[in-house]
């Protein structure tokens, strides 16, 4: 019987009212890609904490290598040998590459009371090396990397301490086809060295690639394990949410349906770093799909688009001629984005709930020079309550929620604007089934209200199940128009993005 790493035993949290984790038990075996899932809010990345030093348990046990283990914060958990690599952004950007490699182990570079930073970037390049992020520069100022390149930051940290137990939670969302490759090689590394991996995820399909067994949690608490051939997704997502999962829970229709006479929506002729020649128009009710592979420029448009990054020349436009410029403009003309990066980019975690959903409508609710409190109040109440975001109340801080809920927030805020025209950049991007199928009911009814909306994917079952239409991006230019067929399939679309 293999020796058994990591044992939970009835550990339980709570923030206030709110059960996180109740008497929740687990064991991961030496050399075992240990699965855990369930929907946003369900506990995962609150226990995934506890085990990291992150936040302390209200109760329970917890053992390594059969020793007890009650990391006081993650430096005590990295030296007992447990490091986490967390799904948004786990760097600090003013500092360099080195430094967040580093942190709290600067002291082995100290020579005569000063860092000896030369060693410190050679001691950095090795362990990069190492797990496949040589192309990075130790001395680079992490704010100044995209997104998947401080993922690989975070991957090299975790695996300098050569882990007992690393915990993925959720990473791989954020990253494309080399990132993943990346973090699975040091999955691979990890197991091969008779340590163990938790893995959180709400890809099914890299779950049960990836995965010796899976454990699903359910509202803070212990659902099932499955093991090798009992991992079939269909029966993964029906433990995870208590009821049957349709197989397909996208459009039911095949046919592109909006009204092609009247545009709201252009741009023409867009060139910047990351595009080249850039054209299209949007309808009134359709979604616009935009794919393409990582770095295709598919992202950097539609910031673009909202205003948040400058163009060389072109134009973006409503259908009247109205120029967009700034988000600010953006907003005004009835235009929302939400970013791929929601935490650094589309919430603000310090804020409440309401804050961050009346945000966009402040100056739709001035009275004068006031600010009537009762109307926000009741805006972002009421938004809550539509969109069932599951929190103690409008007041809680956005911080505190799952993922899921995070975005449920960041629909709000546009759909309490009223807004006409949706950017949605990875409008799914780390988030459990249930909530995938209310997001695209809720694209669905903006659609069938007139609305429209860009959506920008990196999934292709998302793509192609939701798309009237699919600009595929390839070298930062749209290289195929693809209109929506029951005959469209995955291997048609990829051919034009390779």
């Amino acid at each position: 019987m293999s020796k058994v790493i990591l044992k939970a035993e009835n550990v339980y949290k709570s923030f206030g009212l709110t059960k996180a984790v109740q008497n929740f038990s687990l064991e991961i075996a030496e050399g075992e890609v240990h699965g855990l899932i369930g929907e946003n809010g369900s506990g995962k990345s609150t226990f995934s904490s506890m085990v990291a030093g992150v936040q302390t348990m209200d109760a329970g046990q917890l053992f390594i290598d059969g020793e007890p283990y009650a990391p006081k914060n993650a430096i005590d958990a990295s030296e007992r040998g447990v490091s986490l690599v967390v799904q948004e952004i786990g760097t600090i950007g003013t500092i360099s590459v080195a430094a967040n490699i580093f942190i709290n182990k600067e002291k082995q570079f100290r020579k005569g009371g000063m860092i000896d930073y030369k060693t410190m970037y050679a001691e950095a390049k090795k362990i990069l090396k190492r797990i496949g992020g040589e192309h990075l520069d130790p001395a680079a100022i992490c704010a100044s990397l995209n997104l998947e390149d401080r993922k690989l930051v975070e991957i090299a940290k975790a695996m300098y301490s050569n882990p007992r137990l690393l915990i993925i939670d959720e990473t791989s969302n954020a990253l494309a086809t080399h990132g993943r490759e990346v973090l699975y090689q040091n999955i691979r590394a990890v197991k091969e060295s008779g340590g163990s991996v938790l893995f959180i995820t709400h890809d099914m399909e890299e779950l049960i690639e990836v995965c010796d067994s899976v454990t699903i949690m359910r509202d803070g608490v212990y659902v099932d394990t499955l093991r090798g051939d009992e991992m079939v997704a269909k029966r993964l997502k029906e433990l995870m949410v208590g009821r049957e999962i349709a197989d397909n829970y996208y459009r039911p229709d095949f046919e592109p349906k909006y009204d092609a006479d009247t545009v709201v929506f252009r741009a023409t002729d867009i060139c910047a770093p990351n595009a080249s020649h850039v054209s299209f128009e949007l309808h009134k009710g359709e979604i616009l799909g935009l794919g393409g592979l990582a770095d295709c420029g598919m992202h950097e448009v539609g910031r673009i688009l909202f205003g948040l990054d400058r163009k060389d020349s072109g134009r973006v436009e409503l259908a009247d001629g109205t120029e967009i410029k700034t988000p600010v403009q953006a907003i005004k003309l009835g235009v929302g984005y939400l970013s791929k990066n929601r935490d650094t980019e589309a919430v603000i975690l310090n804020y409440s709930i309401g804050d961050n959903i009346v945000m966009p409508s402040l100056p739709d609710l001035r009275k004068g020079p006031f600010m009537p409190k009762r109307a926000e109040r009741e805006m972002a109440d009421d938004w809550v309550d539509q969109l069932e975001i599951k929190c103690n109340g409008s007041k809680q801080y956005v911080k505190e929620l799952s993922g899921g809920n995070k975005q449920k927030v960041v629909l709000a805020k546009w759909l309490a604007k009223d807004s006409q025209i949706l950017i949605m950049d990875c409008p799914t991007r780390g988030i459990d089934i249930g909530v995938k199928e209310i997001i695209y009911q809720l694209m669905m009814s903006l659609k069938e209200q007139g609305k429209s909306i860009i959506m920008i994917s990196e999934e292709m079952p998302e793509l192609i199940g939701m798309s009237d239409r699919i600009l595929v991006m390839k070298d930062y230019k749209i290289n195929k128009e693809i209109l929506r067929s029951p005959e469209v399939n995955e291997q048609e679309v990829v051919q034009y993005m390779v």
